[in-house]
C-alpha cells in the first residue's frame, strides 16, 4: 500500500519529478519528463507495480526525520536507528541535461545497517525489465531494458531475490556511499558515472541564484518561497510549459472515481503561475511561458484548446490503465485528459489577463505576441454568446457559468487596457461595446437579487467558489456588497468543514457520482478576498489553518479531507501553491495599508 499523500516529498530537476516517501521509498518516478510513462508506480498500486527503497534495516524502529536543503529541492532524510545515524540526500541533479537521480547515504554516528530495494516496471507497470549486472571503473551496478527505456544503476551490489534487486550495506560515521540512476534511451550506450560532488555543488548553487531573486517579506515568508519552489520546478526547464501537478489519478475522494491526469499544461492554471512568478520578480519564465504560449497556440484561434503537452502536444487523448490499480484502490487511473476537448470560455480570459499583467511589470512583447492576443480576441468577439464546461471541467451539459462570463467580461478589459495604457491596435470601441454588454447580463442573469449573491450559472440558485475570482479580475471591488453577499453565500452552502468547497456536487450536473473534499485553492481565494475586504483577523485565521496543512516538507496537494485529517488529489498542485502565495501577498499588501 502506498503512504498517505502527505507523506510524500517531490524532487525535481525542472523536467520531471520523483514522489520519495517518508520510508525512504521512491513510489513514483516518469523519466524523462513529468508526462512519461512511470517507471516507479508503487504510489498508484503496492511495490509490485516499482519502486525503490533506500532505508535502515529493521526502518520500522527507526525514526526518520526530513527536510529541504534550504532554498532547494535536495531532500535530507535523517534517520535515527539504535545502532547510529545516517543521512540520505536524493535529489534530482538539475542542468546536466539528463535524467538522473542521486541517493547519498552519509553515516553520521556509529554504524548503520542500510537496505536497497530496486523494482523497476516500466510504461505503467506493463513492462518488466531484462536486468543485467555491468561494473565499470571499480563501480558495480546494474542495466534494465525495456522497449526504448533503459537506466543504469551504481552503487552497491545489487542481486535479484524474487521479482526485485536488493542490496544489504552498513554506513559508518564519516562515510558515504552514492547510489544513482540514469535513465536513457535504449538504443543508445549508458552514460558515464556521474561525479556526484560535482552534481550536488552545481545544483545547489543553480537553486540558490534563482532562489535569491525571489521578492516577498512577511510571515508566511516560508511558505511562500517553497510554493514558488514549486511552481519553478513544474516549470519544464526547456518547453517552458508549467504542469498542473507532478501525478497522475490521485483521488479527489478515496476510493471513488475523480482521479485525473494532472501532468499537463492547463492555460489557465499556468497563466495564473505565470502572474504569480511576475509579481515576484522572475521575468525570464514568463517570457519562457509567453513563448510556449505562443507556439502552442498557433494557428487557427478556433483550434485553441484548454491544455496542452509540455512541448505543446495537442493529442491528449484520455485512456484507463488497468496495470494500475489505483491509489488505495481508487480506480480507474486515467492517462491522457477527456477535457482537452471541452470549451472552457474563461480560459482565453485567464491568458488575456496574465498577458497585460506581464507587459505591466516590464516583460517586453515579441513581434507576435499581440498579433496572437488580437486573433483570439478576434475568436472571442465571434464566440463571447457560447456556452461552455466552465473552469471545473463539467462533465455534464454546458452551462452560461458566471465565472466564465466574467472572465470573457475580463479579456475584453484586458484587451482595451492594452490599447489605452501602450497603444496596442484594436476594435477597441467594439470591445468596449462587448464589456458593457457583458456585465449587463452578468449582471441580470448571473445575480440572485433575493439573495444577494452571484450564482454559479444563469438560473441557479447554486453558488461555487469560483465566484471569488470576480473581484481578484476586478470585475467589481471585494467590499462592493454583491461581492459581500457572494461570501456570505459561500460561506453558508460551501463551508461546512471549515474549508470551501468547490460546489455542491449532490446538487450539480458534472457528470460524476457526487462526493469530494474541499478543494484548497478556494479556501486561499477566500483569504485573499477577506483581505481585500477588511476582514483582516478572518484572513490571517483561515491563513494559518491552511499553511498548517502543507506536510512536513511544505508541499500541498489539490484537496484536503478534514475528516480524516489527509491531503487529498494530485500533489504537490500547481493551483494550490499559486493560491498560497496570492493569498500571502493580499495579507502582506493589507497589513502595509494598515501601517
Amino acid at each position: 500500500m502506498p503512504l498517505p499523500i502527505e507523506d510524500y516529498a517531490m524532487i525535481s530537476d525542472c523536467q520531471s519529478a520523483a514522489m520519495v516517501g517518508r520510508d525512504g521509498s521512491i513510489d513514483w518516478l516518469c523519466f524523462p519528463r513529468y508526462d512519461s510513462a512511470s517507471m516507479f508506480g508503487a504510489l498508484l498500486g503496492d511495490e509490485s507495480h516499482g519502486r525503490w527503497l533506500v532505508a535502515p534495516e529493521g526502518a520500522d524502529d527507526a525514526t526518520a526525520v526530513r527536510a529541504y536543503v534550504e532554498g532547494t529541492l535536495m531532500l535530507v532524510t535523517r534517520w535515527t536507528t539504535s545502532t547510529g545515524v545516517v543521512e540520505v540526500t536524493d535529489f534530482m541533479p538539475h542542468g546536466n541535461r539528463a535524467a538522473d537521480i542521486v541517493r547519498r547515504v552519509r553515516g553520521v554516528s556509529g554504524t548503520v545497517a542500510m537496505r536497497q530495494d530496486l523494482r523497476i516496471r516500466f510504461d505503467y507497470a506493463r513492462a518488466v525489465p531484462w536486468v543485467r549486472q555491468v561494473r565499470d571503473e571499480d563501480v558495480r551496478g546494474i542495466i534494465a531494458t525495456a522497449g526504448p527505456d533503459a537506466v543504469i544503476v551504481r552503487g552497491p551490489r545489487l542481486r535479484a531475490e524474487g521479482e526485485s534487486h536488493r542490496s544489504h550495506f552498513a554506513v559508518r560515521e564519516g562515510e558515504t556511499v552514492d547510489i544513482t540512476l540514469a535513465w536513457y534511451p535504449s538504443y543508445r550506450d549508458a552514460p558515464p558515472a556521474l561525479d556526484v560532488e560535482a552534481l550536488i555543488s552545481s545544483t545547489t548553487a543553480w537553486w540558490d541564484r534563482w532562489t535569491s531573486g525571489i521578492e516577498h517579506q512577511g510571515k508566511y515568508h516560508e511558505h511562500v518561497i517553497r510554493s514558488l519552489i514549486v511552481l519553478r520546478a513544474l516549470t519544464h526547464e526547456d518547453t517552458g510549459g508549467i504542469a498542473a501537478a507532478a501525478t497522475t489519478s490521485l483521488p479527489e475522494q478515496f476510493g471513488g472515481a475523480r482521479n485525473w491526469d494532472y501532468r499537463y499544461v492547463w492555460l489557465r492554471d499556468a497563466s495564473l503561475t505565470l502572474s504569480v512568478l511576475v509579481n515576484h520578480g522572475y521575468v525570464d519564465e514568463a517570457a519562457a511561458w509567453r513563448g510556449w504560449l505562443l507556439r502552442a497556440i498557433a494557428g487557427d484561434p478556433a483550434d485553441v484548446q484548454i491544455m496542452y503537452g509540455l512541448a505543446g502536444e495537442r493529442d491528449l487523448l484520455e485512456r484507463e490503465l488497468p496495470s494500475l490499480p489505483g491509489y488505495g484502490g481508487a480506480a480507474p487511473v486515467r492517462i491522457g485528459n477527456g477535457a482537452v476537448d471541452q470549451y472552457q470560455a474563461d480560459v482565453i480570459g485567464e491568458v488575456m489577463v496574465a498577458l497585460q499583467e506581464a507587459r505591466e511589470k516590464g516583460v517586453v512583447d515579441g513581434q507576435h505576441a499581440w498579433p496572437v492576443q488580437r486573433a483570439l480576441m478576434a475568436f472571442l468577439e465571434e464566440h463571447w454568446e457560447r456556452k461552455d464546461s466552465g473552469i471545473w471541467e463539467m462533465r455534464g451539459a454546458e452551462r452560461y457559468f458566471t465565472h466564465s462570463r466574467v472572465m470573457v467580461w475580463a479579456a475584453f478589459d484586458r484587451a482595451i487596457k492594452a490599447n489605452e495604457r501602450f497603444g496596442l491596435k484594436g476594435p477597441v470601441e467594439r470591445w468596449r461595446a462587448l464589456r458593457e454588454r457583458i456585465s449587463a447580463e452578468i449582471e441580470a442573469q448571473g445575480f440572485d437579487t433575493e439573495r444577494g449573491t452571484y450564482v454559479q450559472s444563469y438560473g441557479s440558485k447554486e453558488v461555487d467558489a469560483s465566484l471569488l475570482i470576480l473581484s481578484q479580475v476586478g470585475y467589481v471591488k471585494a467590499t462592493d456588497t454583491r461581492m459581500l453577499g457572494t461570501v456570505a453565500a459561500i460561506e453558508q452552502d460551501l463551508m461546512s468543514s471549515g474549508l470551501v468547497m468547490r460546489y455542491r456536487t449532490e446538487a450539480s450536473d458534472d457528470g460524476l457520482v457526487p462526493g469530494e473534499y474541499p478543494f484548497l485553492a478556494c479556501s486561499f481565494w477566500l483569504v485573499e478576498q477577506y483581505a481585500g475586504s477588511g476582514r483582516h483577523e478572518d484572513a490571517v485565521r483561515l491563513m494559518d489553518v491552511l499553511v498548517g496543512l502543507t506536510n512536513d516538507v511544505g508541499l500541498l496537494s489539490e484537496e484536503y479531507d478534514v475528516a480524516g485529517a489527509r491531503q487529498a488529489g494530485n500533489t504537490p498542485q500547481a493551483l494550490s501553491h499559486l493560491a498560497l502565495v496570492r493569498a500571502a501577498d493580499a495579507i502582506e499588501a493589507r497589513q502595509e495599508q494598515r501601517r
